[in-house]
């Protein structure tokens, strides 16, 4: 199959695969998905709604954000998706949302970090602690990423959940905010939650693999300093998450949610360099460690990622070669010091 349009991409991504629709079958009430305009909310909230029509279940998925972009929004809405405007962390416009038996935390700051620490620490934190007074009844699913963790070497397998965080720079740290914010509010009111510690989501407009493979096919070169990396298909990924859902609990259940390999950074180059029939150019020599997360505990529970490490190279060289848009947004996976 070839990915030629963005329609296309967000319905490949959006397709909910069986278990979803079985979760959504047997989940009550409404969905909520606080920052839903980000890079993966929009797949996200159209994968709820397709697996609750599939399961012949009617309910309301509403989606939560400023909409600077106001193409996400009309998306949402052509989608079915009914869509609020709002700053997550003006306290008088979170009072008014109306209440929802789930809610997918998804807002967040990371880019910019190093220019102004005070913005992301006020997004990470505060928006935070606002959705979990207001959803203090709700089971919620929050978005965390793997930065919290060390870094750690290939061999070791990765973080694991039970892992002590150590998270470096202002990013990281105020990621880890987030998410004791969200254990307090769980633990203080009950509230069943899982919090999802991610990395790295692929999607053809951004995404690690996006980030390689631009640069092989200008002929730039690729940092090899951060030599090894986890991906997963954004649609695997999404699946993943709201099948967190099912594993909501007080105190907040943990979840990482990436692919089950780790891969050589200096290999993915090489295969997109077979792709474009042109040599890869690199830069940096590998550092023994990384953000290397292990997922065995989701993978366990839901399966394996669906998408093959393959497939998603051949998709990534198609629609870079066909000149498809990019979203212009590093995933900066090479920083080691904390400042994106």
């Amino acid at each position: 199959m070839k990915i030629t349009d963005e329609d296309t991409l967000d319905d490949v991504m959006s397709a909910p695969p069986p278990p979803v629709i079985e979760l959504m079958r047997a989940l009550s009430g409404d969905i909520i998905i606080l920052g839903i305009a980000g890079k993966m909310g929009v797949q996200l909230g159209m994968m709820a709604l397709r697996a609750s029509r599939d399961a012949g279940v009617k309910r309301r998925i509403i989606g939560v954000s400023r909409f600077s972009d106001v193409h996400a929004r009309e998306k949402l809405e052509r989608s079915g998706i009914e869509t609020i405007p709002c700053d997550l962390i003006d306290s008088d416009a979170v009072a008014k949302l109306p209440k929802s038996e789930n809610v997918v935390f998804m807002a967040g700051k990371k880019f910019g970090t190093g220019d102004d620490p005070s913005v992301t620490w006020v997004m990470n934190t505060v928006a935070p602690a606002l959705a979990a007074a207001h959803y203090a009844k709700s089971r919620i699913v929050a978005y965390s990423t793997g930065c919290v963790y060390d870094f750690m070497t290939p061999a070791s397998g990765g973080s694991r959940e039970e892992d002590e965080p150590r998270p470096v720079g202002d990013y990281a740290q105020s990621a880890l905010g987030r998410e004791r914010v969200f254990s307090y509010y769980s633990r203080t009111n009950g509230t069943p939650t899982c919090i999802v510690r991610l990395n790295y989501a692929v999607d053809l407009r951004y995404g690690v693999l996006c980030d390689i493979a631009s640069k092989v096919h200008a002929g730039e070169a690729v940092d090899c300093t951060t030599g090894f990396v986890n991906i997963i298909w954004q649609g695997d990924a999404i699946a993943h998450s709201l099948l967190c859902f099912g594993q909501c609990a007080s105190p907040p259940r943990v979840m990482n949610v990436t692919g089950p390999e780790t891969l050589s950074v200096r290999d993915l180059a090489n295969e997109f360099a077979k792709r474009f029939e042109r040599p890869a150019v690199f830069s940096g020599t590998e550092s023994p460690t990384a953000y290397l997360n292990n997922a065995t505990r989701s993978h366990r529970l839901f399966g394996k990622p669906a998408t093959p490490v393959a497939t998603m190279i051949d998709w990534t060289a198609q629609w870079i070669s066909a000149g498809g848009r990019s979203l212009g947004k590093p995933t900066h996976f090479e920083t080691k010091n904390g400042r994106y």
